[in-house]
């Protein structure tokens, strides 16, 4: 499961095998002063492949198994992770399916009775939900994380059918690291150009500001939560910007973060090992991958489901297009036309 064995399993001929480490001819304990994996021999074992990889490199386990003997921060990153992505997905999927069958049954009851099934005011006739300059920011977004989504598993399992066209060229060529890499440096660019717009542009700062946390957002998403699943009558005034946009944009940001801090200690390995355990790439890794699986998954149950599937814009909300939204709700704030004010 570690780097290594992944990368032979998928036809690497450069990566390190058990001879790199252990010795052909000269196998030896690690207790003994002459084996190449002794703890005082590892830097310059590890330093073939690895220059400057420091004394550090041993604290921690070299070889460890999942539920086993393995890092202590690892085993906690996993209980973590196991507990909360259900747990978050289960929640989101509740949701999303109430409001789904709650939406579904008022738009039969209005075309039963000859009436309009959607009701409010258009957002997308009044104000520009997405800015170009936003737009621009999504598209890059949406680029990079699809490629790293597809790179990613594929590193992880290279054995599954999507993952093949991507080993294509990994004996002669690391396709899968190399475009993955790509796509973060990307990533990491477009979280850079976000952070610099909103510096530069006063009307995008407004803009960003109504996706600030509020003390009210809890409550409004606990009793929108009620209201669907039939635990209160009256539906209560969902704000333009609510829950549903700032828990989507929040856990992006967060998302971001922790996947670039993470993915450049795995990027820069031989820079990490000369200074930290080698239990601290463990540790990385293993939130790389699980915040990877529940980025995924949120996508997927989430924001697939409120640009696509949500019945107010099906077959697609065309906000991050043309900056308009076919979505409907009551009592919204329409910002300036962005006709008279382009970005």
């Amino acid at each position: 499961a570690s780097y290594h064995g992944l990368a032979g399993k998928a036809g690497s001929q450069s990566v390190a095998n058990c001879g790199s480490c252990h010795g052909y001819h000269n196998i030896l304990p690690s207790k003994d002063p002459k084996s190449t994996i002794n703890a005082k021999n590892l830097p310059q074992t590890c330093g073939k492949c690895h220059p400057g990889a420091g004394s550090r490199f041993a604290l921690g386990p070299i070889h460890w198994v999942a539920g086993g003997q393995e890092p202590a921060g690892v085993r906690w990153v996993r209980s973590l992770y196991l507990g909360m992505i259900p747990a978050t997905i289960f929640l989101m999927f509740v949701h999303n399916l109430a409001d789904f069958v709650r939406k579904v049954r008022r738009l039969r009851f209005s075309q039963a009775a000859g009436i309009p099934g959607k009701t409010g005011q258009p957002i997308g006739a009044a104000e520009i939900r997405m800015y170009t300059w936003e737009r621009i920011q999504h598209l890059l977004l949406l680029t990079s994380f699809s490629v790293l989504v597809w790179t990613g598993f594929a590193l992880k399992y290279p054995d599954q059918w999507w993952a093949r066209p991507l080993l294509m060229w990994e004996n002669v060529f690391p396709l899968r690291a190399t475009v993955h890499r790509i796509a973060g440096a990307v990533l990491i660019g477009v979280a850079l150009l976000h952070i610099g717009t909103l510096v530069a542009s006063r009307r995008l700062r407004q803009h960003w500001m109504e996706l600030w946390p509020r003390i009210g957002d809890a409550r409004e998403g606990s009793l929108n939560l009620m209201y669907l699943l039939g635990l209160r009558k009256q539906k209560p005034k969902l704000s333009a910007h609510g829950y549903v946009e700032k828990a989507e944009y929040w856990a992006v940001v967060w998302g971001t973060a922790v996947m670039a801090i993470t993915g450049l200690m795995l990027w820069a390995v031989n820079y990490t090992l000369a200074w930290l355990p080698k239990s601290w790439l463990d540790v990385a890794t293993s939130i790389h991958f699980y915040e990877a699986i529940l980025a995924t998954l949120s996508i997927v149950v989430w924001h697939f489901y409120f640009v696509i599937f949500d019945p107010e814009v099906y077959p697609l909300d065309t906000a991050f297009i043309n900056g308009r939204s076919p979505r409907r709700r009551d009592g919204h704030h329409p910002h300036r036309d962005e006709t008279k004010h382009p970005a």
